[in-house]
């Protein structure tokens, strides 16, 4: 079976993606990862070594028209020329050209929603769609007219098999703050500050404990951040773009991050508590509706962006460090809402589409 699998955008779709291409792949189809070639995609896309594609996909603006057009046009003569027996579309304005492009060649659409709240690509390509695949049952309602398949998020297979930093002290409280691969201007000054607060009040109260901090920033807010920890004394590993993710995951206490699906998924896979924070200016403030379906479950804490002050958090984390059974207690519940067959069920989904019946 031939598969393209769309992905592409941010590491939060394309991550998901390549995890169902290497399930694709181990099951050994043909497939071939399309992405929008947008720089921002490379470091994500190393972790794949199949064929790649780039589609020239840009994002929904009246200005990248032409540009759009152009992608379109790109993607039909590439399925003309080598056309996939399914489409896996994994959401984001880079979907929509090869969406379009495999209608218009009669290629079967499989779309996957990350969240519970459906974003404006899928909202929209849905209609082109022989089945959607979710992440959450909740999203169903939102798709009355194609069939759902609730599969869970996929999530790169290696996340969850890190192994503490060695260098960072076996009794450290060691705090991971990201924002996602791009990082999070809000949540990094926010959480510089109140680290900071938290390292002054621990020397206040002469608490021997050793606080490390882990902190993904993007580009502008890296050396800002670093600054930040090196003047209140705290020692810190900051990266522009945290390189290995699991051995973050792995030697965190608890995770302050955004409530992007694939960072929940993949909190729920290495078992983490959180203290989420949604991007307020999320279509349909989607990042809420996921961290709140995390926080039902005690898995997660949340706090939002506008109200939170770095006082809150500075005692939010010392209660946490005061209380450890109250992390064992969010470990356990996170770990409950893990989905690692998510990648397989995907693929179940596509086999069942684009297979010759005779070969199913």
């Amino acid at each position: 079976m031939k598969v393209v699998v769309a992905c592409g955008g941010t590491g939060g779709h394309a991550f998901p993606g390549l995890a169902v291409a290497e399930e694709l792949r181990k099951r050994g189809h043909d497939v071939t990862v399309w992405s929008s070639g947008r720089d921002i995609e490379s470091s994500v896309m190393k972790s794949w070594s199949g064929a790649v594609f780039s589609t020239g996909a840009k994002q929904l603006r009246a200005r990248n028209a032409l540009s759009i057009l152009a992608s379109i046009m790109r993607c039909r003569k590439a399925m003309k020329n080598n056309r996939p027996d399914v489409l896996l579309a994994m959401g984001s304005y880079s979907s929509l050209p090869p969406v379009l492009a495999a209608k218009s060649r009669g290629v079967p659409v499989v779309l996957h929603e990350a969240n519970t709240v459906p974003g404006k690509a899928v909202d929209f390509l849905s209609r082109f769609a022989v089945r959607v695949a979710i992440s959450f049952d909740v999203t169903a309602k939102f798709f009355a007219k194609v069939e759902t398949v609730t599969t869970g998020l996929p999530v790169r297979e290696e996340i969850s098999k890190g192994e503490r930093f060695d260098f960072i002290p076996a009794d450290a409280f060691t705090v991971f703050v990201t924002g996602g691969s791009q990082g999070a201007h809000a949540v990094n000054m926010l959480m510089s500050e109140a680290l900071s607060m938290l390292k002054r009040e621990m020397d206040r109260r002469q608490d021997k404990r050793l606080l490390y901090v882990i902190h993904q920033t993007g580009a502008k807010d890296e050396s800002i951040v670093k600054a930040s920890y090196s003047e209140a004394g705290i020692p810190a590993r900051v990266k522009a773009f945290e390189t290995d993710m699991a051995d973050a995951f792995a030697s965190a206490d608890v995770v302050v991050a955004r409530a992007g699906a694939s960072t929940c998924f993949e909190l729920a896979a290495c078992g983490k508590p959180a203290l989420l924070i949604p991007l307020p200016s999320a279509l349909r403030d989607h990042q809420h509706f996921n961290a709140e379906a995390f926080v039902e479950k005690g898995a997660a804490d949340e706090g939002m962006q506008d109200r939170l002050k770095p006082l809150q958090v500075c005692r939010y984390l010392m209660q946490k460090m005061d209380h450890p059974e109250q992390l064992v207690a969010m470990k356990s519940r996170m770990e409950s809402l893990a989905t690692p067959d998510a990648a397989a069920k995907v693929a179940d989904v596509l086999e069942s589409i684009g297979m010759p019946r005779e070969a199913k």
